[in-house]
């Protein structure tokens, strides 16, 4: 849980975070909501022209909108024009997170020196050559294999694991569950059938703010390392194969698995469910939608989809029969285009 900060008033937020104020400047603003229900000294956000209506009835004290949506505006507003990311700011404002006292707690195992200003919860184990950058805390349970680097101002939630040799870069978060560098699915194929693993010598680096959600698993490289620039954002449940490398600012919904080797290009997002096959690239600045499945490299800018939308099922199963058969439809279609190209020439 974050900390409460103290109210603050709405000219102390403009002078803070920029924008337009249109209004009581001294309103004082103690929490942030949703414009259907946020009260008298909280702060709300119009970015979805849809609910503008809500404008109408809204109790909220003041409302963060776009310069579009001012006009005639019934409440203070503070006007940007990113409303729904000057919301957030506003947020982490008024919600800073909870400082946790320095320290290594009695019932942690720690082989490597820390900074004092560290916090080692109860239950952690840090192994050997390990270095944890200044104001970093490891919650209850985490695990620090030998000769993992934690960037300054680190926070890893309880049960993190990071295996050896890992490197985690400044201000990042992992939330409880997560494993980083476990072996990549390695294995080749012997003639009588069966399976020898190759041996993952690959990393896994990790840029700085980066935030990774629970249960997230993020595989070693088998031979190279697994790279993750400075701030992406992974969602929980999500599968990072190794030898990936995922560009800076890129951000995944929950449960997109991506196969090894790919490369993710910057400033990408993929929706939740989505999966991107092994040994493919895409661009920059590509939008994948969720439960779409990715089988070829995109090289271009933009949004992709892939998932059919649901229908009854009884439709469902005629329509999946249908498509069984395109490539004899599509056959038997030119045909018929043949025969009647050859009346047309006779008539």
């Amino acid at each position: 849980m974050a900390e409460r900060a103290a109210d603050f008033t709405l000219d102390e937020i403009v002078s803070r975070l920029g924008g337009e104020l249109i209004g009581d400047g001294g309103l004082r603003i103690s929490q942030v909501a949703t414009l259907e229900n946020a009260g008298p000294a909280e702060i709300t956000f119009l970015a979805n022209p849809k609910y503008r209506k809500q404008l109408k009835t809204s109790r909220a004290g003041a409302v963060v909108l776009s310069p579009a949506d001012a006009r005639d505006c019934p409440l203070t507003c503070i006007v940007s024009d990113n409303p729904y990311a000057y919301f957030a700011r506003v947020a982490q404002l008024l919600n800073p997170p909870s400082r946790s006292p320095s320290g290594i707690h009695l019932s942690a195992i720690v082989d490597s020196s820390v900074d004092p200003d560290v916090c080692i919860g109860a239950g952690s184990h840090v192994g050997k050559d390990v270095r944890i950058g200044k104001g970093s805390v490891l919650g209850t349970g985490c695990i620090l294999g030998d000769g993992v680097t934690l960037g300054v101002q680190a926070r890893l939630h309880g049960n993190v694991t990071i295996y050896p040799g890992c490197v985690i870069g400044a201000r990042v978060i992992i939330h409880a569950g997560a494993v980083i560098g476990a072996d990549g699915f390695g294995f080749a194929r012997e003639t009588d059938g069966g399976w020898t693993k190759v041996p993952q010598i690959g990393r896994v680096i990790i840029g700085d703010d980066v935030e990774i959600g629970a249960n997230t698993t993020i595989d070693r490289g088998a031979l190279d390392d697994t790279v993750v620039e400075n701030g992406v954002k992974l969602d929980n449940q999500i599968q990072i194969g190794h030898n990936v490398h995922i560009g800076a600012d890129t951000a995944m919904a929950g449960c997109v698995g991506v196969a090894g080797s790919a490369r993710i290009g910057r400033r990408c997002t993929v929706g939740g469910g989505a999966i991107i096959l092994g040994h493919l690239t895409v661009a920059d600045d590509v939008n994948i939608s969720a439960a779409t499945l990715v089988t070829k490299s995109i090289g271009q800018p933009g949004t992709y989809t892939g998932a059919m939308p649901f229908e009854a099922h009884r439709d469902w199963l005629k329509n999946t029969a249908r498509m069984r058969h395109l490539d004899e439809m599509a056959d038997q279609l030119r045909t018929l285009e043949t025969r009647l190209a050859e009346l047309e020439k006779k008539s």
